[in-house]
């Protein structure tokens, strides 16, 4: 591994990142800040699996790019209550707290590093009582391993001395041909069913078929196929911004979850992991803001999230699995991102 000096924060923080090499010659950067991955290259490639951005002040700025996300990935409406007491979170002017809260995102945060070598590094982070608004300290560790098969596999593990809920993912942004849309690239999905949501994108309760909706990807089908759809749920999000129910043999099992190839480079990536569902997201909501590796400003479309994770909304959903951590318990969720 070489860990590198990769900037300052805007306090003036050191920032590292840490470049993972297997035998085969793939390689992956992480930061220490956030768990952010800014590069993957497959054996042989030059072309950077992932979307990244122009330099770490564009990273800081966002605080969800290609970074670590937690307490609670995805959405949360009105806080939620844990064993009689309410937990208000900060929230939006719609009363929705998305990926924790932005102001103190997990990824701005400097991860300690507390193992590393060649083909591996695992980050730690604790999570103080009272952050974000979360009860108990919970401690994170997440270790990023290349394997000899072409894997980045992120295994995540999380212990808590309080109940708390605990809703953890990756926000990686991918595109296989490096630059460009992604609406030509081929999607398929293991999911035979999605969480509807309303106007706020807040899950109703409901678990309603894929077929015949534009979330349809039981077959690989071109993203740009149905991204424009004018179907409400699509509507709703300008695009795709939905957790799909990924089909499991059983809780828990690391079975695929989607596959993505480019026709014209012939870049594949299967994603495996132990989550019971999947965001799957457009990259819809860009703005002219943010800035690519290469200096040219990203436009929707131009990226596919996969993030592999819980329900959204899950406290606040009796029917959805459950996140709430305990103590005594140990967190563990592992993602594997698989390219040939």
């Amino acid at each position: 591994m070489i860990r590198s000096f990769y900037g300052a924060r805007g306090d003036g923080a050191a920032v590292h990142a840490h470049t993972l090499k297997n035998a085969a010659g793939m390689t992956a950067t992480v930061l220490d800040m956030g768990g952010t991955i800014t590069a993957i290259h497959p054996p042989g490639q030059t072309a950077n699996m992932v979307l990244g951005l122009k330099d770490l002040a564009a990273y800081e700025a966002s605080g969800w790019w290609n970074c670590l996300i937690g307490r609670y990935a995805n959405r949360l409406r009105g806080g939620f209550t844990l064993e009689g007491r309410h937990y208000p979170l900060a929230q939006n002017e719609h009363g929705v707290t998305l990926h924790g809260g932005r102001g103190e995102s997990w990824g701005i945060r400097i991860w300690d590093v507390t193992a590393a070598r060649d083909d591996a590094v695992t980050l730690r982070l604790l999570s103080p009582d009272g952050d974000q608004g979360f009860p108990g300290n919970l401690t994170v560790t997440v270790t990023y391993a290349l394997t000899a098969q072409n894997e980045l596999r992120l295994d995540y593990e999380a212990v808590t001395d309080a109940p708390t809920p605990v809703n953890l993912t990756n926000h990686t942004y991918f595109n296989l041909a490096g630059q460009g849309p992604v609406t030509g690239q081929l999607l398929q999905l293991n999911a035979d069913h999605f969480t509807p949501t309303d106007d706020r994108q807040i899950p109703s309760g409901a678990i309603a078929p894929v077929a015949a909706t534009a979330l349809d990807f039981r077959k690989a089908t071109m993203i740009g196929a149905r991204v424009d759809s004018t179907e409400t749920q699509m509507a709703l999000a300008r695009g795709y911004d939905h957790n799909v129910v990924l089909n499991k043999t059983a809780p828990g099992a690391l079975e695929w979850a989607a596959r993505l190839t480019d026709p014209e480079s012939g870049h594949g990536l299967e994603l495996l992991t132990t989550e019971p569902g999947m965001q799957v997201y457009s990259t819809n909501n860009v703005n002219g803001s943010q800035v690519n590796a290469a200096g040219a400003v990203i436009r929707p479309r131009e990226a596919l999230a996969l993030e592999t994770q819980h329900f959204p909304d899950s406290p606040n959903k009796a029917a959805f699995p459950d996140t709430i951590l305990r103590p005594g318990e140990t967190f563990r969720s592992t993602t594997v991102m698989r390219f040939s």
